[in-house]
């Protein structure tokens, strides 16, 4: 994985670490849903500003539908996953169960898409996931009907992350494909549609005072301008670039930026297992890529690989 990659990689879990700031300040106010229904439309608007202003063709080779079907997958369906599990689950449960996110692209990979399994890549996996576990330790919850409930939302939610990165290289394409900024719009507006009748079912019920808060629009713009449509451009450039499940290690990275800014911005305190956690969440996207790493450095006798 070439340097520029692995900084956008960075920069991708940084932003993205950054929505649970912005979701803090956000969802108190205005509700789950009506925040990410807002996140996916402020996304799909910043993205058609972008193609705008870098007057970029809105010609979509007949892939809009598939964009479109993908951004359900891969945003609509699980920030709504999340934000039913929000109602349930104790403070942290989603950071941790969101890194399974990887996992999930590994055994689906293997199961449907005929990716190799190897040792490298579950110790790969075990390694992020006890990484996320001793950074976001949240303590003991009682195992409860709701708990359960809300545990399995998130487990939906990261399986389709695992189906999604496959299904964008199987549906879009890699290298030579459409644009990364196309298939971000296409995404982020299939999901405004998806999210948008339980948005016109939840906002009626928010306090109309709650809509006034200049604080919450800026979150509300931040999340979904920088956090959605910026983060998707860079996210399906990776796809294209190093491939699914070496994009989907960004989840392993995004937990240790999200303390991180809160830690800096709403002064929240830092647990005891944050260092051990960084190290082995750097150990396991290591593990993850180095099979790929090493298979792309040997030569090959073909034009192809």
């Amino acid at each position: 994985m070439r340097t520029s990659d692995s900084l956008r990689l960075l920069l991708l879990a940084a932003i993205w670490g950054a929505s649970f700031l912005f979701m803090r300040i956000a969802v108190p106010a205005l509700g789950a849903i009506n925040t990410a229904f807002l996140r996916v439309l402020c996304g799909a608007l910043g993205l058609i500003i972008v193609m705008a202003v870098l007057r970029i063709p809105r010609r979509f080779e007949g892939k809009l539908g598939w964009a479109m079907l993908l951004g359900v997958i891969n945003s609509g369906l699980p920030f709504l996953m999340y934000c039913l599990a929000a109602r349930v689950l104790p403070a942290g449960y989603s950071a941790i169960l969101n890194a399974t996110a990887p996992l999930m692209g590994v055994v689906i990979g293997a199961a449907f898409f005929n990716e190799q399994l190897t040792v490298s890549k579950v110790l790969g996996m075990v390694a992020g996931v006890v990484g996320i576990m001793l950074i976001s330790t949240t303590g003991e919850g009682v195992l409860s009907h709701a708990l359960v409930l809300g545990i399995a939302a998130c487990l939906v939610a990261t399986t389709c992350y695992g189906f999604a990165g496959f299904l964008a290289k199987r549906w879009i394409g890699s290298r030579g494909g459409l644009d990364a900024t196309k298939v971000a719009f296409g995404s982020q507006l299939g999901a405004s549609l998806f999210l948008l009748p339980f948005f016109a079912f939840s906002a009626p019920q928010t306090p109309a005072a709650n809509w006034h808060i200049p604080e919450v629009w800026a979150c509300i713009l931040a999340v979904g301008f920088i956090c959605t449509a910026l983060a998707y451009i860079i996210y399906f450039r990776l796809l294209a670039d190093i491939g699914p499940l070496r994009t989907l290690t960004v989840t392993f990275l995004i937990p240790p930026f999200g303390i991180l800014w809160g830690w800096l911005v709403l002064d929240e305190q830092i647990n005891q297992g944050f260092m051990g956690g960084a190290l082995l969440i750097v150990l396991a996207v290591w593990l993850v890529t180095r099979s790929r790493m090493v298979k792309a450095a040997r030569p090959t006798t073909t034009g192809s690989q």
